[in-house]
């Protein structure tokens, strides 16, 4: 992989990790359809930790707070100031944490298909559709409850498939129960945290089994151009959502998987 390979996924990553559309599936379809090789793992870990960063750095304010808040209700056993939600992170961690134990073998070998990755793309682009046009409210990500929390968690275990879309689940779950989708989209984004961590921390397990050769500049490279990208999209995707909606990313994803089955059927 050249300087410019690592560029351009670094970039992907960064630009397609807090959009609905399945950044997994286009770190696998980008170097597919340009005859790259593959990247390896780890330059994957380098880019997740690069929007990681990103999402603690946009978030940082709440992240704190809910941090401190969530101490205090250890502390003093009772619910303290937004102590809850914190909670409600974590319960949602719980599934996807089992399922990628349990799944995620798969998730690297038979689910990595383009045609897999075109029908979950349009698959769950059509739920997406479906849950912004009849379901959401007016509940914010503060009014949620356990079982929300659970219910956005496990819809979150669809992800581990390539092309189904981490953000895009869980936003659509996130309607499902009521929320809006500028709720849905922050909570997802909380969601995120903990889950990447953890999907690089068992990556990084898997490398120290199996180490790479190293190129530290191409790293850093993937690392600091993932999270500008990041950081920049999340800031644009929230503004985005509160003027047009989820409309122009449903249509991205139906026409991409439209297109994936033209190319490869």
């Amino acid at each position: 992989m050249d300087w410019l390979q690592a560029l351009i996924l670094a970039l992907v990553q960064g630009i397609t990790e807090f959009l609905p559309i399945s950044s997994s599936a286009h770190l696998i379809l980008v170097p597919e359809l340009l005859g790259w090789p593959d990247q390896g793992l780890t330059f994957d870990i380098a880019v997740h930790l690069g929007t990681l960063t990103a999402v603690l750095a946009y978030f940082r304010h709440t992240v704190g707070r809910l941090l401190r808040d969530w101490l205090g209700s250890i502390k003093h056993r009772q619910a303290v100031g937004e102590s809850a939600l914190a909670w409600y992170v974590i319960i949602a961690t719980v599934p996807v944490v089992i399922a990628g134990a349990v799944l995620g073998d798969a998730a690297e070998t038979v689910l990595r298909g383009p045609l897999i990755i075109a029908a979950t793309t349009i698959g769950f682009g059509l739920a997406l559709w479906l849950a912004a046009r009849y379901a959401g409210g007016y509940r914010t990500e503060t009014g949620l409850r356990w079982r929300d929390a659970l219910m956005i968690g496990g819809s979150q275990v669809l992800a581990i498939i390539p092309g189904t879309s981490r953000s895009g689940i869980t936003i659509t779950a996130g309607l499902m129960v009521g929320m809006t989708p500028s709720a849905s989209a922050r909570f997802s984004f909380l969601l995120s945290m903990p889950t990447i961590a953890l999907a690089g921390g068992w990556r990084g397990l898997e490398l120290m089994g199996n180490p790479e050769a190293v190129d530290y500049g191409l790293l850093a490279l993937g690392t600091g151009a993932s999270a500008l990208a990041a950081y920049l999209c999340i800031s644009a995707f929230l503004a985005l959502l509160e003027r047009v909606g989820l409309a122009p990313f449903i249509a991205y994803r139906l026409i991409l998987g439209i297109v994936l089955v033209v190319i490869f059927v």
